[in-house]
Parts: structure tokens; C-alpha cells; sequence
């Protein structure tokens, strides 16, 4: 953490001075108040001089005490808040770069609590650091010292009295310490229920689920309350039992003190500043006491936080140690074969194929085939367990990731749209395209008459999460956003799934016509869909059963001829519509 502190050190040293030079205007009211009473006060009306002169130095004082106040928070906040946005944006583009694997292993409610409130107690500690520290130490030091200056005796009420509030202090840090990280983790849970929730809204409501997820957001929140009562319970002992001590040590102040004063060996005065120092001694130790709980809290959620920061991506650029690839659009998977961390068997196993520059391959199979799968490999948010995918002649690790996903655009079947315009959401990929570009993008997608019939047309802004369109709509945008990169290899997940046969037909005449035809892999559930391509690899169980056009895998593949059969077997409008196009094309 020191690294991301170290530019702002100087900030903390400014507050560190401010806050020594308050700390020490503190400490000298009590002696300005002894000479008050003793010189003044009980001097009568010759002591009146002194009086104004005291009185003008302690409201001096006062005001420049402020003022370094006023400066030791100013800085200490510059320095506390600065660090704190340097380690959350830190800690946010450490996240981007974790694999799949990774992110799921963390959970998206986890990383939201580390980068949120994680970051925020770490920040607390920075200023109590800056701040707290300095003040409270230096009244137990300075203020005990001068005690000591005015009478031994009471420098043993205070050691007495610092021992107490010490035993109390270590009992209630020991219980609290464990809650803490238990504390972090239940927020976790309550972050990750209350954000499938909320995405899950319309599920919950299509399914009357309503108080079934009332329950587990009830269970997680009350899980959490019942962490934080605790703590707070333990932490609110503290304050009670050092206003008793400190009640307590003044008693003993007044008593020592009084017993001096009238064998004549203390004034009056001096007693007054001895209650002072003493209560300034004993609000610094309970300063410390909260410094420590701040501290353990900012100590465990900084373990969080370097757990993320040291954490290696899986998936590491590449470094084209073979030179850069001089093919373009060509695609071979060698015995591809991948396993699901924690999974008890591959999802796919030995599967070999290959594209030429400018051909289609489609992807047919049962859910849970690992059609899905392989879009993810190519993509490498996973890397093979076995064999190699070769892109453009040369390893798919091999390249730096930017540059191999700037040679592959995906359109999913459940797209991800962004709280922001329609043509934003579309140049997502390409931030440096024009206007012309953009509606040529939509276009082709057939997203171009239902944009324009928008109050904004491309600047219609789409709700969080494009709740504001509709399943189609949604995925005509994902069309457009692929089809504007330009990329090499287009891979569309079964992202025309929403579309009707009219527009779908209307989408793929115009991608096969179109100049910068990319090679192009068809993830399809449909065989309407996906007898469009120039091959058709089915997929079963994560393995290559067959391979071969619509004809040859009718007339050979038995796997292939029964996803036919329960596609041709609907009798619905729709099926019958699909039927004559699997038929006759």
C-alpha cells in the first residue's frame, strides 16, 4: 500500500506538523489556566493586569489552534482521500485483468465490497494514522510529562488510571479483531444476493418469487446486522468504562491535590491544571483505543484488498515469440480439450477444426454440448487444458490480448448494453468510428428502422441493463457493435436467437454480401440458422461427432438428424416456417 501512499506523503507530513502544533497549543492552556487562578484570580485586584494579559494569550492561542486544525484536516484529507481514489481504481483495473476463473472465484459482490467499503476503511485508518495518532500520543506523552511537573503524586493517579483503560482497551480489541473480517465477508454476501436480485427482478416477478427472495435477502442482511451488533456492542463498552476511570482519576486528582493544598504545597491552580491534564492524558488514551479498532478494521479489509492486487491473471499477454502472424482469418483448433476449474470431467475434449479466410462454420449441438465454451476459448476468458487454437498461424497465447480481441468481435445471445446511448453501445469497439460507419453498422444488423423510430434516434439513451429494449432490439445493437470493429473473425453466439426468420434471413444476405466478409462462426441452435454456413461441426457431450454440410450430415450424422426431427416436429406457425426454410433454403 505504501506505493500508492508515497506520492502523497507530503501531504500527511504537513498534517502531521499542523496537528503537533494544535496538540501542543492544547497542552499549554492548563499552565496559562494555573497562572490564571494562582496569579490572577486569587491575587485580587492587583492580579488584574495578568488577567488581560493571560486572557489575550489563551484567546490567541485558541485561534491559532484552530487554524492548525483547520490545516491538519485539510491535509490530512488531501492525502487520506487521494490515496484512497488511487487504490480503487487500482484495485478496478486489477480486477478487468483476472480470468473468468478468477472473477468467479471472487464473486462480483466481493470485488464491489473490496473496491467500495474496503477502500473507505483503509482510507479511515490513513487519516486516523495522520491525524489521531499524533494528537493522542502526544497528550499521553506531553500531557503525562507535565503532570509529573506539578506534583509526583499525580503522575501515579494517571499511570494507575492508563492501566485500566489499557486492560480494558486490550479485552475489547482481542473480542473485536475476529469480527472484523467475518464483518467484510457477510457484506460480501449481502452485496452479491442484493445484485442478482435486482438483475433477476423480472424472473422474480414472472415467477411470483417475491418472498423467497425477500428470505435470502432477509437471511444475508440479518447475518450481517447480527456481525455488526456485536462489534458495536463490544466497542460501545469502552467509552462508559473510560468516562468511569476518568471520573474516577479526577476524584483522586481533587483528593491528592486538596490534601496538598492545605499543608500549603500545591495552590489551587494547579490542581485545576492537573484535572485538565488528566483529562487530557485519559481522552487521548481513549483516542488511541479507537485508533486501534479503525486500525484492525483497515488491517483486514487492506488483506482483502492485496489479495486482489497480488493476485496473477491466469490470462497473460503474449509475446509473439515466433514473430507476427502473416495469415489473416484463418482459424484451426488442434485436439482442443478444456475442463471447468473444480469440474469432475471436460466440457470439451479432442475437438480439431479449421477455417479458411471468409468461410462460415456453424456449431450445432444439445445445451451443455460446450458450444458456448468454445466462443470462450477462442476469446481466451479461458485457456485450453489440451492441444492449441491457432489464429491467423499462430497460437491464440501467443498474442497480446488486446490485439487478439481486436481481431474478434462476439455478438452474445444475451447481450450486455451500457446506461448510455444507442450509438455508444454500438461503437463500444470502436470509439474512433464515424457517424457514416456507425448507421452501415446498423444497418446491416437490421437495427437501423427501429433506432430511427426512437424519440432520439442514435442518441436515445438506453436504461440500465437495456431494460428500454426488447430481447431483439437488444441483440440487433450487439449485431451492429461486432460488425463495426471490422474484425477478422466473427463469432455470433446464437445472437440472432430473438430475431424473426424475415429479419434473420434479411441479416445474414446481408453479412454474405457484404466487401469485408470476416470468416464466421455460427454458435446456433437453430438448423435454419445454422445450414447457412459452408460447414457444420455438431457437437455432443464436448465432443466432435460430426462434420460436414446440411445434406451430408442429414444423410449420415444420427445426432444431427434429431435436432432436424424436434426443430421439424413443431407445428406452430413459426415452425412451419422454419421447416420450408431447413428444407428448401
Amino acid at each position: 500500500m505504501f506505493s500508492f501512499l508515497r506520492r502523497y506523503l507530503p501531504y500527511g507530513l504537513l498534517s502531521l506538523l499542523f496537528m503537533m502544533g494544535e496538540a501542543l497549543i492544547d497542552l499549554a492552556q492548563p499552565k496559562l489556566m494555573e497562572g490564571v487562578i494562582n496569579e490572577g484570580v486569587l491575587s485580587g485586584a492587583s492580579g488584574t493586569p495578568y488577567l488581560l494579559q493571560a486572557g489575550c494569550q489563551m484567546a490567541l492561542l485558541a485561534l491559532a489552534g484552530t487554524a492548525l486544525g483547520i490545516l491538519g484536516g485539510v491535509f490530512s484529507n488531501l492525502c487520506a482521500q487521494n490515496f484512497g481514489n488511487d487504490l480503487r481504481k487500482a484495485v478496478f483495473r486489477r480486477a478487468l485483468t483476472l480470468s473468468m476463473e478468477q472473477a468467479d472465484r471472487l464473486t462480483a459482490g466481493s470485488l464491489i465490497t473490496r473496491i467500495t467499503n474496503d477502500v473507505t476503511q483503509v482510507q479511515a485508518m490513513i487519516t486516523a494514522a495522520v491525524r489521531g495518532v499524533v494528537r493522542s500520543g502526544m497528550f499521553l506523552v506531553a500531557g503525562t510529562i507535565a503532570l509529573l511537573s506539578l506534583d509526583v503524586h499525580f503522575g501515579q493517579v494517571a499511570f494507575a488510571a492508563m492501566v485500566l483503560i489499557g486492560l480494558g482497551i486490550a479485552l475489547i480489541v482481542t473480542r473485536t479483531r475476529p469480527l472484523f473480517p467475518l464483518q467484510q465477508q457477510r457484506i460480501d454476501r449481502l452485496n452479491t444476493t442484493l445484485a442478482e436480485d435486482i438483475d433477476g427482478a423480472r424472473v422474480i416477478k414472472g415467477f411470483s418469487q417475491e418472498e423467497q427472495a425477500t428470505a435470502r435477502f432477509t437471511a444475508a442482511n440479518d447475518a450481517l446486522a447480527d456481525t455488526q451488533l456485536r462489534l458495536m456492542l463490544l466497542i460501545a463498552m469502552l467509552p462508559p468504562f473510560a468516562t468511569l476511570v476518568l471520573n474516577l482519576a479526577i476524584v483522586a486528582v481533587l483528593y491528592v491535590g486538596g490534601a496538598e493544598a492545605r499543608l500549603g504545597q500545591l495552590a489551587p491552580g494547579t490542581i485545576m491544571a492537573a484535572t485538565t491534564y488528566m483529562t487530557q492524558i485519559l481522552i487521548g488514551l481513549l483516542m488511541l483505543a479507537m485508533i486501534f479498532q479503525i486500525f484492525i478494521r483497515g488491517f483486514a479489509s487492506e488483506t482483502r484488498l492485496q489479495e486482489v492486487l497480488r493476485l496473477t491473471p491466469s490470462i497473460r499477454d503474449g509475446s509473439y515469440p515466433k514473430g507476427k502472424p502473416r495469415e489473416k482469418g484463418t482459424l484451426k483448433l488442434e485436439q482442443v480439450g478444456f475442463t471447468y476449474p473444480g469440474a469432475k470431467g471436460p466440457a470439451l475434449k479432442d475437438i480439431s477444426l479449421s477455417l479458411k479466410e471468409g468461410e462460415t462454420l456453424a456449431i450445432v449441438g444439445a445445451t451443455g454440448s460446450g458450444k458456448s465454451t468454445l466462443a470462450a476459448l477462442l476469446l481466451r476468458l479461458y485457456d485450453v487444458t489440451e492441444g492449441r487454437i491457432l489464429l491467423d498461424g499462430l497460437d491464440i497465447r501467443d498474442y497480446p490480448l488486446r490485439d487478439l480481441r481486436a481481431r474478434i468481435a462476439i455478438a452474445l445471445q444475451h447481450p450486455e448494453l451500457f446506461q448510455t446511448t444507442l450509438r455508444e453501445n454500438i461503437r463500444l469497439g470502436r470509439e474512433d468510428a464515424t457517424a457514416k460507419e456507425i448507421e452501415e453498422a446498423a444497418r446491416l444488423a437490421q437495427a437501423e428502422d427501429f433506432i430511427l423510430s426512437q424519440p432520439a434516434g442514435y442518441d436515445t439513451q438506453v436504461a440500465e441493463g437495456g431494460t428500454s429494449l426488447s430481447g431483439g432490439q437488444k441483440q440487433r445493437i450487439a449485431l451492429a457493435r461486432a460488425l463495426l470493429v471490422r474484425a477478422e473473425l466473427l463469432i455470433l453466439d446464437d445472437s440472432t436467437s430473438a430475431l424473426d426468420m424475415k429479419t434473420e434471413t434479411a441479416f445474414y444476405e446481408g453479412l454474405a454480401k457484404s466487401k469485408d466478409r470476416p470468416t464466421c462462426i455460427l454458435i446456433a441452435q437453430r438448423i435454419a440458422t445454422a445450414r447457412r454456413a459452408d460447414c457444420i461441426a455438431v457437437l455432443e457431450g464436448g465432443r466432435l461427432v460430426a462434420c460436414g454440410t446440411h445434406e451430408e450430415l442429414l444423410a449420415s450424422s444420427p445426432v444431427y438428424q434429431n435436432i432436424c426431427a424436434s426443430q421439424l416436429s413443431d407445428a406452430t406457425p413459426a415452425a412451419q416456417q422454419e421447416k420450408e426454410v431447413v428444407r428448401h433454403g
